[in-house]
């Protein structure tokens, strides 16, 4: 599902340049958990938004479902994303001015889905992740747990072959991060293709495979 081949990403200013990745060789295969680690600052957040294709490398290549992608225009990247990918954040990026219902709504609005269908879809999405009695509400009155379901809900809607979940449990307590992650391990056991950033190690065991980066190289690998 996903390939990188020496994949580097630099950072250039006026003054300072900063390689983020360096020589990347990477491959993920579907049905995988993959759990990503390693210090602030080594390159985490920067490979996922390469595989999420939010942002492309600066040299190397990147195979998404065996098409090479490393040089995609934005628009390209945008709709190759749709239907394919699902994004969970440390901070939810909910829409505060949307009820949670149109914000799990939202991804299928964009593939033009009709509205009687989006009804449907979202409604059990929202039952299966017990959030259902809340749909009417907005982020600001849910509680942590409560928004990154919603959150997952909306990076599910659509079923996506692959999800990318940067830091998922990092604003939550342990109780609630547990249930995220367990919501997480479901999702993979019915064939979703997960990689996860994660400081937290109780997390990554989660993982079938943990991925340690270190100054933008892959320093080894495990089994979880």
């Amino acid at each position: 599902m996903i390939q990188t081949k020496k994949l580097t990403k630099v950072f250039r200013t006026d003054e300072v340049e900063t390689t983020a990745l360096s020589a990347i060789d990477f491959e993920v295969t579907p049905g995988e958990f993959v759990a990503i680690m390693g210090p602030s600052g080594c390159g985490k957040s920067t490979l996922l938004n390469i595989i999420g294709l939010l942002d492309n490398p600066t040299s190397g290549d990147y195979f998404f479902n065996e098409v090479n992608v490393a040089r995609f225009r934005e628009n390209r990247r945008t709709d190759m994303r749709k239907g394919n990918i699902g994004f969970i954040f440390q901070s939810f990026n909910l829409i505060d001015e949307l009820t949670v219902f149109e914000n799990v709504e939202l991804p299928l609005v964009y593939l033009n889905i009709r509205a009687s269908e989006r009804k449907k879809m979202v409604e059990a999405t929202l039952e299966r992740l017990k959030i259902g009695h809340r749909r009417k509400h907005y982020p600001q009155q849910l509680s942590g747990g409560q928004q990154q379901r919603v959150a997952i809900a909306r990076a599910v809607i659509a079923k996506p072959k692959l999800i990318l979940a940067d830091e998922p449990t990092g604003n939550l307590d342990s109780k609630h991060g547990l249930e995220v992650m367990n919501l997480l391990r479901e999702l993979n056991q019915e064939g979703t293709t997960i990689i996860m950033v994660t400081h937290n190690k109780r997390d990554a065991e989660f993982a079938h495979r943990i991925v340690n980066l270190f100054d933008g190289q892959i320093l080894m690998e495990k089994l979880g």
